[in-house]
């Protein structure tokens, strides 16, 4: 695996991925709406390796990783013990975000207090959609004083307002097949999938936990090495990701949104309300990729009220970025799925950066980006979604209500 690698941004701080502590039990019996009690698969730590009794093929292997995980729930995923952050949906925006960087968290689930009710998700993406709004209609000064006092639940009137669709309003029980779980995130596009629960003597929702993409990918990662070590086609071959073709003067990477050290700040935040995406690539004039500019690059920058950094050239705002900053994490376009599991294994990953190999004429020219979101549409794309499933039309149109 000695071509996927996590290389140190030149303009921000290396180091090993941080990840927060653990503040209290996240596992609990479950009961079912009518009060019988439910009997939870074993813990993931009882899960013994999956070993197939002969080599496999790709597609194979794909099935076995299928088999996998229609034999398990969402529960087997998480830990014994784990964080769960629940936001009221009538909070402050600043408040929340406050919370989110002190426990080192880019999401949360929000919840309606006055119908006891899940409703929906605070992500990175509300905050980009909210700097978007705010630029073009508030003075800094007039920005700074109504983030102050702007509420959660009113993200989708600015969403309304800026043209994006809203997230879906949906949630999946924690002892349903896990691999129905990982069909609503490809389905719904969306990188994590909150846990709704029925307590037991009052009929009332619980919020259970928040399964996300990468939990999914490092459950199997861990428990299936055997079977992932026949994955052994390339990615690029494979067609998982985003790759460079048709490029134009204009965009020499398209489809691939980019930008350079010169670009400012808030024209990557354009990229990321407009687009949907979460990363954008940072190339030098030859094309070769230099760093990565993340949602979670903003966060800091909006919390303190510092709206005039985005104005910031992104060489001038990677020198904000916090100094644990894990790198850019690279891969080449022959290297196998295996092989990108492998390092899902061994630490953190939101996506890889695809860049041409030292035998290419440019090596680490920008070549493709791979989402977690690719990886699993290969693992599960057979077409079949859950029969509960909505369609993409019946999907509720805010995942925050106001309270009626």
């Amino acid at each position: 695996m000695s071509s996927l690698s996590s290389s140190a941004a030149p303009a921000g701080g290396d180091g090993p991925t941080r990840l927060p502590s653990i503040s209290r039990a996240g596992r609990r019996s479950s009961q079912s709406a009518s009060g019988t009690g439910v009997v939870r698969r074993p813990s993931r730590a009882t899960h013994p390796p999956v070993v197939p009794s002969k080599p496999l093929t790709h597609h194979e292997a794909l099935e076995a990783l299928r088999a996998f995980l229609k034999e398990r729930s969402s529960y087997d995923v998480f830990p014994v013990s784990f964080r769960l952050i629940v936001l009221d949906s009538q909070l402050k925006v600043k408040k929340a975000l406050d919370v989110m960087l002190l426990y080192g968290v880019v999401s949360a689930p929000l919840w309606n207090t006055t119908s006891a009710t899940f409703a929906g998700m605070f992500t990175v993406q509300d905050v980009i959609h909210l700097i978007q709004f705010y630029y073009h209609t508030s003075s800094w000064e007039g920005a700074t004083a109504d983030v102050e006092q702007f509420r959660l639940q009113s993200l989708r009137d600015i969403e309304r307002e800026l043209h994006v669709p809203p997230p879906p309003l949906l949630s999946i029980h924690p002892l349903q097949p896990l691999i129905d779980a990982c069909k609503f995130l490809i389905q719904t596009h969306a990188r994590r999938l909150p846990l709704i629960d029925k307590d037991s003597q009052t009929g009332g929702e619980v919020v259970i936990s928040v399964l996300t993409q990468y939990r999914v990918l490092k459950f199997i990662a861990m428990n299936c090495r055997d079977i992932t070590q026949y994955l052994t086609a390339g990615v690029q071959e494979l067609g998982i990701g985003t790759y460079v073709k048709d490029p134009t003067p204009e965009n020499p990477f398209h489809p691939i949104a980019t930008a350079t050290l010169q670009t400012t700040v808030f024209d990557v935040v354009h990229m990321f309300s407009e687009l949907g995406i979460s990363a954008v690539p940072i190339v030098d004039d030859e094309g070769k990729v230099v760093n990565l500019y993340e949602t979670v690059d903003v966060i800091t920058l909006v919390r303190l009220g510092a709206y005039q950094s985005l104005d910031f050239t992104i060489a001038q705002a990677l020198k904000q970025r916090a100094l644990d900053f894990p790198g850019v994490v690279t891969c080449h376009p022959k290297d196998s799925l295996g092989a990108v599991f492998s390092l899902i294994k061994i630490r953190r990953v939101h996506r890889l950066v695809v860049v041409a190999g030292a035998d290419d004429p440019q090596p680490g020219r920008l070549v493709g980006v791979i989402s977690l979101s690719d990886i699993m549409r290969h693992l599960i794309n057979d077409g079949v979604l859950p029969q509960h499933m909505p369609a993409p039309d019946e999907v509720a149109e805010s995942a925050i209500e106001e309270d009626s």
